[in-house]
């Protein structure tokens, strides 16, 4: 089901030494499973924490549990640990954990909001910010609403011009306008304000 390399196993031992060792497992769960921002989670587990539907995978030296929701889309994992220059690093490929993209006969929202969770969010998130789809029209007309740190940042125009929408007409030329319907003024905390801290975006 799940296949853990022996390095992995290796630097999983490592951490749970360095956390006192007796009695602690790791736990791997699915988080947003079946979206395009899905990911895995890694945490410290004891033995009392566990779920009563846990599934469990003996390794050397520890067991590692997964929580019976999260095995569906955890099937055929492979975890492994590689040295780099830096240290190491840790790689979990799970294939089925994102589910797949939407075909071709989608509706074109359901394929810009896979873009949207797919491409552009997780660089946005970089800077605390993020979009969401409000609406497209009959003429394809796409609407957007920023939040975090994109609400009432100076720097907005710029990213929806040369960023969001730039990608979104490369995947779907049928695209006729992309706009862009947040309140910034009712912006807090964004990434980069105007002068004086007001946005110097419309």
């Amino acid at each position: 089901m799940i296949q853990i390399s022996d390095s992995a196993q290796t630097h999983f031992r490592k951490l749970i030494a360095g956390q006192g060792g007796e009695g602690l497992g790791i736990r791997l769960r699915a988080r947003n499973p079946g979206s395009p921002g899905a990911d895995c989670e890694l945490e410290f587990c004891e033995s009392g924490d566990r779920n009563g539907d846990d599934w469990v995978i003996e390794c050397a030296g520890f067991n590692l549990y997964m929580d019976a929701a999260s095995a569906p889309w955890l099937d055929g994992a492979e975890v492994d640990y590689r040295a780099t220059p830096t240290g190491g690093e840790l790689n979990i490929h799970a294939p089925k954990l994102r589910g797949h993209a939407p075909e071709a006969d989608a509706s074109l929202a359901i394929r810009v909001q896979y873009v949207l969770e797919a491409e552009i969010n997780p660089k946005l998130a970089m800077h605390g910010g993020n979009a969401r789809l409000e609406s497209v029209s009959a003429d394809n007309e796409v609407v957007l609403r920023f939040g975090g740190h994109c609400q009432g940042c100076g720097m907005v125009t710029v990213t929806m011009k040369q960023g969001v929408e730039k990608t979104l007409r490369a995947h779907f030329p049928e695209i006729t306008a992309v706009r862009d319907a947040t309140d910034h003024a009712a912006g807090r905390s964004p990434y980069y304000k105007g002068q004086e801290g007001k946005s110097v975006a419309g």
